[in-house]
């Protein structure tokens, strides 16, 4: 039988997915456990374990098919929506244990970075100021490339992992870059402490979370946001971006409005312990240190204000806080994130239906997020929808999940120069609407051929990723059996006859593999 070039399968799926369109204040803690009331405990079939599996996880395993078979779908979507701690593998513990961000804490950070600054000032020339220059840029980038291995060792191996798919698009969606100023020293702790305690929580504290953290502050310039000085930039994201979305009704003096209310929202580097300002009087009650976050009346514009076509009876943070309920409530908020949720996990273009009942989840569980993507998920009409394509992050650790399943890696920087290969690098798209999700964004030619050369790394040499050393030799095989993965064999018989035969045509398991990984079929969750 003649047989045919890898590169030409490629080709040849490459243009069938281009050709191919998409598929069709806090709520109590029982919301998301009502939303599963309506889960048939029924068994699912392969299939439909598998359409779960992709859609809930960041690809499905055979250890993740296996404990979803045996807790029935209820329990086990009872878990992933409301996750108890429960710790990593130890191995990938002890990775994230070893990164430099696990080591110091944010003020210690703070001060190294300050006295490297400093000798950069006092350098006695300018060999030597670029020299100190050089390593103080090196200490920012390995702060940001530490974020970006613990997101992936985690995105790989937790078992919580709708916890890690809503950190990372809670990430994606109060967006802040790393190419910014000094973002890479904050990226961390803000996907730590602003993004991933509220993940699947209150909507309305992760609004704020991410309003008082110095990362969100800083890229979006509300740190030098003062009375008499005013900076709309994070009121107008934040009513554009992050909650009701352009269109909704809000209009240019509601961003003028939300940007006085935000005067005095800042930054205090200082360490704990420091006395605050001396406050105007009248106003020192007003004052508020918390951690990183202050609020200093001297900066906040205290003058009447109207928002959304009411007035504002709060003054000082009780002001902000005011405004944030007000915003949280607006049933454009509740639209808009539902909408947002639902291209996430369903369809580029999902059904009006769908969108409303999710967005009426929103209101009535008053922004649980748990709730709302419970009822997104169990709506009968998500059920329709398994055809959604995968951005370049959900296509690598899709694959990197399937071919390694718990075996940790050793090194997971090859998994994000995977990533960045496809364009797109970790906490690093420039602006602030966050990395898009539609397939058009992501389905070029281009981008085909360079998924096809990824899916090659992965299925020929995925060893690499275990081994601690570049300089260690592979082990052999580099690549692991694919073809004998349960959850790989339930896969083929809802696959093409063309990409079957495209898979009977591999002359070796490496073959196959790559074969495997670049298909149409392996674009889609």
């Amino acid at each position: 039988m003649r047989r045919t070039s890898p590169f030409a399968i490629a080709l040849t799926f490459s243009a069938i997915v281009l050709a191919t369109g998409c598929a069709p204040l806090q709520a109590p803690p029982s919301s998301a456990a009502a939303a599963l009331q309506g889960v048939a405990e029924a068994p699912l079939t392969a299939a439909q374990r598998q359409q779960w599996l992709d859609r809930v996880t960041w690809g499905a395993t055979d250890s993740e098919d296996a404990q979803l078979q045996r807790l029935g779908l209820k329990a086990w979507l009872a878990r992933q929506l409301q996750p108890v701690p429960q710790p990593l593998p130890a191995q990938a513990q002890q990775r994230i244990d070893g990164l430099g961000i696990s080591q110091r804490p944010m003020d210690q950070v703070l001060l190294e970075l300050g006295d490297q600054r400093k000798a950069v000032q006092d350098a006695a020339s300018a060999d030597e100021k670029a020299a100190r220059q050089q390593a103080y840029q090196r200490t920012l980038n390995q702060l940001g490339s530490d974020a970006q291995k613990r997101f992936v060792i985690r995105a790989l191996y937790s078992p919580a992992q709708l916890q890690e798919q809503m950190t990372w698009f809670w990430m994606n969606h109060f967006s802040v870059s790393l190419r910014k100023a000094d973002i890479r020293a904050w990226v961390g702790d803000y996907e730590e402490q602003a993004i991933r305690p509220h993940a699947l929580g209150s909507f309305r504290s992760l609004l704020e979370a991410s309003l008082r953290h110095p990362a969100m502050l800083r890229y979006l310039d509300n740190a030098s946001n003062a009375a008499g000085r005013i900076n709309e930039n994070y009121a107008r994201e934040l009513l554009e971006l992050h909650t009701m979305g352009v269109g909704s009704g809000y209009t240019q003096a509601d961003v003028q409005e939300m940007a006085r209310i935000l005067t005095g929202v800042g930054i205090n580097l200082q360490p704990a312990g420091t006395p605050p300002p001396r406050m105007r009087a009248g106003r020192q009650g007003d004052y508020l240190r918390s951690g990183f976050f202050e609020f200093n009346p001297n900066r906040h514009d205290y003058g009447a204000k109207t928002f959304l076509g009411q007035p504002l009876h709060a003054r000082g943070m009780a002001e902000v806080q005011e405004a944030l309920d007000r915003i949280v409530a607006a049933p454009a908020t509740a639209q808009f994130i539902a909408h947002k949720l639902a291209v996430f996990f369903i369809a580029d273009d999902p059904p009006p239906a769908l969108v409303q009942r999710t967005a009426q989840a929103f209101t009535r569980s008053r922004g649980d997020i748990a709730a709302t993507v419970a009822a997104l998920l169990t709506d009968p009409e998500a059920a329709r929808f398994g055809r959604k394509f995968r951005d370049p992050l959900h296509y690598v650790l899709a694959a990197t999940r399937l071919s390694v399943d718990q075996r940790v890696a050793a090194d997971v920087a090859p998994v994000l120069g995977w990533i960045n290969r496809l364009g797109q690098n970790l906490y690093a798209h420039e602006t602030p609407d966050g990395y898009p999700q539609m397939q058009s964004d992501w389905a070029s030619s281009g981008q085909m051929a360079a998924r096809f050369e990824v899916a090659r790394q992965i299925a020929t040499r995925s060893a690499v990723l275990f081994r601690a050393d570049p300089k260690e030799a592979l082990e052999k095989p580099p690549y692991p059996m694919l073809s004998e993965r349960a959850s790989v064999r339930q896969r083929l018989p809802q696959w093409s006859q063309a990409t079957q035969a495209a898979l009977a045509q591999a002359r070796n398991p490496a073959d196959w593999n790559t074969y495997f990984l670049s298909a149409p079929e392996m674009m889609f969750r």
